[in-house]
């Protein structure tokens, strides 16, 4: 669970709705059924017209990934890919098969696979940066569609705040009724200003970092095959995995010493 997602979310919110308080304000005054609706409705639908259902879809999946982010068991594949080059390296590569219906990692399956039926080491290198490079454009045209929300957020809150302001003009002959319009006006921009920088932009930024960390972790796995397919000792493979991973083992052995 990343509590800094929570806490950020919290304290970015909560310092806005404290300062209008600290100014005399009522919170009420911020919450607006009309305006929500103009922004969030207003920016939902621009993203959905410019982005594909697929690319929509896969968005919505990494979402939980801003407070759960994905597994990357960096030392446990370093442990299992020099354990399987051992066993290739003293009974030969066909030796593996075994590991195949086991493993549950796509990209380690798939290396494995190609090592079993005796693909080079170029061609498997080949095939796997394609596979990765193909999860990398997919994840991040994901992350984009926040991204984009963040950039229409605003201008629909200006939408929202020139109707809002329609309103009052309407209503110029009934003093009585300008103050709704002028609420929608306002607080519609407020909405559009922070949602897109409280939470849109930053939910896009925080996704590109997990994705960044995914490909690094994949580029281990990458390497420890192509290392086998070259015949490498698992000493020298063990070396050349050593350092992935390095801020990840700081961050477990955190989560593990609060624990305790």
């Amino acid at each position: 669970m990343d509590l800094l997602t929570v806490v950020g979310l919290i304290t970015g919110f909560l310092a806005i709705g404290l300062g209008q308080f600290l100014e005399g304000g009522e919170l009420r005054s911020l919450l607006n059924t009309p305006a929500l609706l103009i922004v969030l409705g207003g920016t939902l639908g621009a993203v959905m017209v410019q982005t594909p259902f697929r690319t929509f879809k896969s968005a919505i999946k990494l979402l939980p990934w801003i407070f759960k982010p994905p597994h990357l068991p960096f030392e446990e594949n370093r442990v299992k890919l020099v354990d399987l080059a051992k066993k290739s390296r003293q009974y030969g590569l066909l030796s593996l098969e075994d590991h195949i219906e086991k493993e549950k990692h796509p990209l380690l399956k798939l290396g494995i696979e190609l090592l079993v039926i005796g693909v080079d080491k170029q061609t498997i290198r080949q095939i796997l940066e394609s596979e990765l490079i193909r999860v990398e454009e997919t994840n991040k045209r994901a992350a984009h569609v926040f991204e984009s929300m963040g950039g229409y957020s605003p201008t629909v809150g200006i939408l929202g705040a020139v109707l809002g302001l329609i309103q009052v003009m309407g209503n110029l002959s009934e003093p009585s009724e300008l103050g709704a319009g002028i609420a929608v006006a306002f607080v519609a921009t407020i909405y559009g200003v922070g949602f897109a920088n409280l939470l849109f932009l930053p939910v896009a930024n925080k996704l590109k970092i997990y994705i960044d960390n995914q490909l690094h972790h994949d580029e281990m796995i990458l390497e420890g095959l192509v290392s086998m397919a070259a015949g490498e000792s698992p000493n020298m493979l063990n070396y050349k995995l050593i350092n992935y991973g390095v801020h990840h083992k700081h961050e477990d052995k955190k989560k593990k010493t609060k624990r305790t």
